[in-house]
C-alpha cells in the first residue's frame, strides 16, 4: 500500500478555479482500479492552502494515476495557480482501515 500526502498552497486569485479542477481530478482518481482513497482538504484558517490524501493498491496504481489522462491536464491546470511547488509525503502503511499492516 503506498500513501501520499500532497501539500499545496493556491494564490488566492485562482482559487475559484483549483477547486473544481481539483475536484473533477478526485472524482477520477477514486474511478482508477488501483486507487484506494482519495481526499481533497482545505484549511479553516487559510482557504489557500490544500492537502490531499491518496493511498493506492501499490507503486504501480500510484504510477498509473500519474498517466491518468485526468491526472495530466489537472496537473499542467493547477501548477501555475500554486503560490509555491507542491509538497509531497510518500508513506507506507502501518494502520489503515481496520488493520495494522501485516495482517
Amino acid at each position: 500500500m503506498n500513501a501520499l500526502i500532497v501539500t499545496i498552497h493556491v494564490k488566492p486569485d485562482h482559487l475559484d478555479k483549483f477547486i473544481p479542477a481539483t475536484l473533477e481530478n478526485a472524482r477520477g482518481t477514486r474511478g482508477e482500479p488501483g486507487n484506494l482513497r482519495f481526499d481533497v482538504l482545505q484549511s479553516e484558517d487559510d482557504p489557500t492552502h490544500f492537502v490531499l490524501y491518496e493511498v493506492y493498491q501499490d507503486a504501480a496504481a500510484l504510477a498509473a494515476h500519474r498517466d491518468a489522462p485526468h491526472y495530466k491536464r489537472w496537473a499542467a491546470a493547477v501548477e501555475p495557480w500554486m503560490a509555491e511547488p507542491r509538497q509531497r509525503v510518500r508513506s507506507g502503511a502501518l494502520f489503515y482501515g481496520d488493520a495494522e499492516a501485516g495482517e
